[in-house]
């Protein structure tokens, strides 16, 4: 098969995890630019990389961190990029640099980004501000090339529903009730998914978390292992508090022969989609399901020429455990079967989350895998938000027939909205009562609940989000399946147990 030169290919894939701390992203960045040339075989790669693109960093700000990066590795970049938050940006970028490099647009680039979310929460907790490098306003910002993803809609602003900490679980005890479960079997299904990703970081040598736990010990809660947000305990949420770096190179086929790189290390990029969710929870059609991942994960498939069954290394996004299960849901894979994991790395509660930037430590993995394995295909599964923004890629050693192919599936997911899928109108100031839909309740780090979040549905239509503070009904909410109850709900967005 005769290869056209402009076709994009992933060279090598670098990860490091700094378990010592005291290291700056961009450095942390810069070293795992390195191990990614390492992979490819040749350093060749990073003094020619012409374009250098950051996934957004949390724990330091840097007007243009794609510059200092390319100072530390011997690069001189025509062009800079940044993105805003949210987990999905890495398949995106690698989306656009395939399209990019197809074009002729750019030659060699770099994807990464990096956290040292760890070293900086001991530093301030000891009152002190990390040495590390600052750029004066005379450095012009990066520019933007993926912006953030909305986290902050009316109906939840207004009871404080502000995290992912809080939102996930909402979507977990929706999934239970759906499929019939009681509490304590949907205790055993996370116990036992979440047990299987840790065996899967124990066997990746870059996981920050590689000790095997049983599913018993993820689902109790200890004092190490303090109850989050219903039905959460630390362990079912995803761990930021990691110093964790990963890059991506990737080029067109002629540069890679030019430079040297052996075609064993050469992975393609098949395809690539995007979709989105609405932007407020409460208009979800379903907090147990995504047609947007749906839809975007079969296009993705499709434009690849090929069927899920022929996904032999699948990473599908785990920053907590009801995201897994939507997407599996969804895509059409099972959660429990031991001969295809959920994911390549062990997930952001074992192998790390930091932050934005997880899918690229997923992607290299993923990579690493297939040039293991020639001729078979990965998919990798990226989300930002609260199953807000999502993005799709499919990789294998073997180029595609038909060259890189990347689509936005807006339109297809807006065709399903005005079909049987449509979203549900949101009321903030319902006034009344409403049928219990989901909930979960917080829980502050004495072990004691703080106040529940409720979703709950209005008879004749709607959906209203509000928050509950009685210490009896959070007690109730906390020690029943309280599923089939009515709450009453204030203008204000507070609500009592009916």
């Amino acid at each position: 098969m005769t290869i056209d030169p402009r076709t994009p290919v992933l060279v090598g894939g670098g990860q490091v995890t700094a378990h010592d701390g005291g290291v700056e992203p961009v450095e942390l960045l810069a070293r795992a630019a390195r191990e990614a040339a390492a992979e490819a075989g040749t350093s060749r790669l990073l003094e020619s990389v012409d374009s250098i693109r950051v996934v957004g960093l949390l724990s330091w700000r840097y007007r243009d961190p794609g510059a200092l990066v390319a100072e530390r590795i011997g690069a001189h970049p025509r062009h800079t990029g940044y993105t805003g938050n949210g987990g999905s940006t890495p398949q995106v970028l690698v989306n656009g640099a395939a399209e990019d490099i197809a074009a002729g647009r750019a030659d060699v680039i770099l994807i990464g980004g990096a956290e040292a979310w760890r070293t900086r929460m001991k530093l301030r907790a000891r009152g002190e501000r990390p040495d590390w490098a600052r750029q004066d306003d005379t450095v012009p910002s990066a520019p933007i090339i993926v912006p953030d993803v909305p986290m902050e809609a009316e109906s939840e602003r207004r009871i404080g529903l502000d995290r992912p900490s809080f939102v996930y679980p909402l979507f977990e005890q929706a999934l239970r009730i759906g499929a019939g479960r009681s509490a304590a079997e949907h205790d055993k299904l996370l116990g036992e998914l979440w047990s299987s990703f840790s065996e899967v970081a124990a066997d990746n040598p870059h996981a920050w978390n590689r000790r095997r736990y049983a599913p018993a010990e993820i689902t109790t809660p200890t004092d190490a292992n303090r109850l989050i947000s219903s039905p959460y305990p630390k362990l079912l949420n995803s761990n930021n508090m990691v110093d964790q770096g990963a890059a991506l190179v990737m080029c067109s086929v002629e540069t890679a022969r030019r430079l040297g790189v052996p075609s064993s290390s050469w992975v393609f990029p098949h395809s690539g989609t995007e979709s989105r969710d609405t932007d407020a929870i409460a208009a979800r059609p379903a907090l147990d399901g995504s047609a947007p991942i749906r839809i975007g994960a079969a296009r993705a498939l499709e434009l690849a020429g090929i069927g899920i069954e022929d996904i032999e290394h699948l990473d599908i996004y785990s920053c907590f455990p009801s995201a897994v299960q939507v997407a599996a849901r969804e895509i059409g894979v099972p959660v429990n079967d031991p001969s295809r994991p959920l994911t390549c790395t062990g997930g952001l509660t074992f192998a790390g989350g930091p932050w934005n930037n997880y899918s690229t430590h997923a992607i290299a993995a993923v990579a690493t895998r297939l040039r293991g394995s020639p001729g078979a295909f990965g998919m990798v599964t990226a989300n930002s938000g609260y199953l807000t923004k999502h993005a799709f890629g499919v990789y294998s050693t073997e180029p595609p027939a038909a060259g890189f192919r990347r689509r936005d599936v807006a339109e297809t997911v807006q065709e399903a909205w005005s079909g049987a899928e449509p979203p549900v109108e949101v009321i903030d100031s319902h006034e009344g009562a409403a049928d219990l839909e989901t909930w979960t309740v917080a829980y502050d780090r004495t072990g004691a609940p703080e106040r529940a979040f409720v979703a709950g549905r209005i008879r004749g239509g709607g959906r209203t989000l509000a928050v509950v503070t009685d210490r009896g009904d959070l007690d109730e909410l906390a020690t029943t399946e309280a599923q089939a109850r009515r709450v009453r709900v204030a203008a204000d967005g507070s609500a009592h147990l009916d």
